[in-house]
């Protein structure tokens, strides 16, 4: 059986990632990092109970706290508010962590590597995402050539990135054929009850169920 290490945030595109990778035959590892983000205890709930329903061989929760120690994102340190969604804006949002990517990259492929994983899923995307620069398809490239640079001969892991091209909307057409119990997903930037409804993240969420026509299953300050 094919083993890939998921990067599942509990939000809804890395769900969505882990029920497609899921129905590609891979036996699901799923990886969580916890890095001092202010829904961290929502995400972690929802990650676990994504793992648990399908029937992941093994959920990994790895601490990354150090992003905090940094800060420079809204998402890490409290004293700067999370940026509204504005669709007029010309830089990148403060919750941008500064290359938190290529540092969940290199943890998972350490992960795959000790588990003699075939595959890394992740689910970035380049389209109607926030302008962060580890989302970009050059940097996906860039970091498959360092996985097979950077690890023992005869190992061979593929970055997969599903929704590299994808639009939230894409995202989530693919998921409702998946049947991803959204209601299980958060991705608010802001809050652990109530979805504020104004961040970026919520944003495109709502966005895209809109776009369908579907209600979303979680609740909204707005």
């Amino acid at each position: 059986m094919m083993k890939a290490v998921c990067l599942l945030s509990g939000g809804m595109d890395s769900s969505t990632l882990a029920y497609l990778a899921k129905s590609q035959g891979y036996d699901i590892l799923a990886l969580h990092l916890n890095y001092g983000q202010r829904t961290e205890h929502k995400e972690r709930a929802c990650a676990k109970k994504i793992a648990g329903l399908l029937g992941a061989k093994d959920f990994v929760e790895v601490d990354v706290g150090y992003f905090s120690t940094f800060g420079a994102s809204s998402l890490t340190d409290k004293t700067i508010t999370v940026d509204t969604f504005d669709p007029t804006r010309a830089h990148i949002p403060n919750t941008y962590v500064p290359f938190r990517n290529a540092n969940l990259l290199s943890i998972a492929t350490s992960y795959a590597e000790a588990r003699q994983a075939n595959a890394i899923f992740i689910g970035v995307q380049s389209l109607d995402y926030s302008g962060y620069p580890d989302c970009r398809p050059q940097f996906i490239d860039a970091f498959q050539r360092v996985i097979d640079l950077g690890t023992r001969e005869g190992t061979h892991i593929k970055l997969i990135s599903p929704f590299i091209h994808f639009t939230k909307t894409d995202i989530l057409r693919e998921g409702m054929k998946l049947r991803v119990p959204y209601v299980h997903t958060w991705s608010c930037y802001r809050n652990e009850q109530k979805a504020c409804g104004t961040c970026g993240s919520c944003h495109f969420r709502k966005e895209a169920f809109a776009a369908i026509g579907i209600p979303d299953p979680i609740p909204y300050e707005v």
